[in-house]
């Protein structure tokens, strides 16, 4: 238990951007990001892994507020039984996961109402618009290192907040960085060689490319 809670981790936003009053000819509907920055900041606290990606995108339509979170942008789905109710922790059938953060959830809210139970549920992708993978280079060959899985059952994608305050078009520019705070950076990376992907995604649900870290080690971006 103790270092499962020397892993809980927090996330925190900064968003700088630059919006093109004219869009240019060669902006792209889908966003487009490209990788500039990764570092490493030890604090008296939680660390921080800081990625700066810069983005370009047509109509401006990047980021999501607290408020965002009807359908498309809910955070869970519940599953279902055949008679369509939802699924509790003591009535859940063979092969159901065992209780874990993600695929349960606890008193959740439907239909404007708290259910007093622990219900199944699966995680809504859309919920989130900024996608976070971790590979560790074993034999020389990168392996993803998935914060889903047991122990952790977490995950390092997020949110940042619309680029834009309202609801106009408008092509944008400029550069996101994402902090990723944890109490366990060092103590599971140590020396080992990372690299991260990232990707983003717009209201529209269409999603960036795909960019990439060079392959590197905490002590080689750490903040000096």
């Amino acid at each position: 238990m103790d270092s499962i809670k020397h892993l809980i981790y927090t996330l925190l936003f900064a968003v700088m951007t630059v919006a093109c009053i004219t869009p240019p000819d060669n902006f792209p509907s889908v966003p487009e990001i490209v990788f500039e920055k990764l570092e490493f900041v030890n604090t008296s606290g939680a660390d921080s892994l800081m990625v700066t990606i810069g983005f370009r995108d047509a109509e401006g339509d990047i980021g999501l507020n607290p408020t965002d979170i009807n359908p498309p942008f809910n955070a869970i789905n519940f599953i279902r039984d055949a008679g369509g109710s939802v699924i509790t922790y003591s009535q859940r059938p063979p092969g159901a996961p065992n209780y874990n953060p993600l695929d349960w959830a606890i008193n959740p809210t439907i239909n404007n109402q708290v259910f007093r139970d622990t219900v199944w549920v699966e995680q809504n992708p859309d919920h989130n618009n900024i996608f976070v993978k971790f590979f560790i280079k074993r034999n020389g060959v990168f392996q993803e290192f998935r914060w889903e899985d047991p122990p952790f059952f977490t995950t390092f994608n997020g949110r940042f907040p619309r680029i834009l305050p309202d609801n106009r078009t408008q092509a944008v520019e400029g550069s996101i960085r994402y902090n990723m705070l944890s109490f366990g950076w060092e103590s599971i990376f140590r020396n080992d060689t990372l690299r991260i992907d990232v990707q983003i995604q717009d209201r529209q649900l269409n999603k960036s490319n795909v960019v990439s870290s060079p392959e590197l080690t905490l002590n080689q971006i750490t903040r000096r």
